[in-house]
């Protein structure tokens, strides 16, 4: 590359526990207005394993923004902006499969929404408008990067399931759960939508890393919050593992996908 920084770069939003650009070598602060707002927090250019990236908090520096008043838009317009043409998402999770213990790290291929009140559509105003197709909401490439990383390094990692998306910010109560479950999830969290589907309307290719942090309402024997204490390390580095070892293969995917 002729020691010149490329124009792309892979596009990180972390979320719960991942939210310290700290851990990018040579950053840089960038800064974005766009058409939906400002972003929850500018982003910061970088390194991670070696390639650039840009990293974005989804729920703001100081984790500011509630899930419900995430601008999720805004988000992933500024990391376009910035030069993103993959983005991963890193989403903590409460596991209801039982596989998906704390701890536990897995790359949802599905979910189901249970959101309301957000913005779920680039298109809201009068203008062009698209149908996109979302019968698989992950890129299906940068799925397949993730997996073959996670195989390749031996983590204990499920390449798939479904993520249902919940409100929030409050958790979810034991019957909820128990109609999750029953709808098909594997795990739940609050960020996965819109942010998959808007990304999809900009063109992005768009992957979850979930990392789960507690079992789910009525799946454990504890606090949920301990859960999360105890477990917030241990699935922050087994996501920042597979991330590091999925880059250098990501960026040139991208690299030889052209402009």
């Amino acid at each position: 590359m002729g020691g010149r920084e490329p124009a792309v770069r892979i596009g990180l939003i972390g979320g719960t526990g991942l939210d310290d650009p700290g851990v990018l070598d040579a950053r840089q602060e960038l800064a974005f207005d766009t058409p939906w707002g400002p972003p929850s927090a500018q982003p910061v250019a970088g390194r991670l394993a070696g390639v650039p990236v840009v990293f974005l908090a989804r729920h703001g520096r100081g984790h500011e923004w509630p899930p419900h008043r995430v601008n999720y838009a805004a988000n992933l317009a500024a990391l376009q902006a910035a030069g993103a043409r993959v983005v991963v998402g890193l989403n903590a999770v409460g596991g209801i499969a039982p596989w998906m213990a704390p701890g536990h790290v897995a790359l949802p291929d599905q979910l189901i929404d249970y959101t309301w009140g957000r913005t779920q559509s680039l298109w809201d105003g009068p203008g062009e408008m698209r149908h996109v197709e979302f019968t698989d909401p992950m890129d299906s490439g940068v799925h397949a990067h993730l997996c073959t990383a996670g195989a390749t390094l031996g983590l204990p990692l499920t390449p798939r399931g479904v993520y249902g998306v919940t409100q929030g910010p409050r958790l979810e109560t034991r019957a909820e759960i128990d109609r999750l479950a029953r709808d098909g999830c594997d795990m739940v969290g609050m960020t996965l939508m819109p942010e998959a589907a808007l990304a999809r309307e900009l063109g992005l290719a768009y992957a979850c890393i979930a990392l789960c942090v507690n079992w789910a309402a009525g799946r454990g024997s504890r606090g949920l919050h301990q859960e999360m204490a105890e477990s917030m390390a241990a699935a922050t580095g087994a996501a920042l593992t597979l991330l590091r070892a999925a880059l250098p293969e990501l960026a040139m995917g991208v690299a030889a996908s052209g402009p």
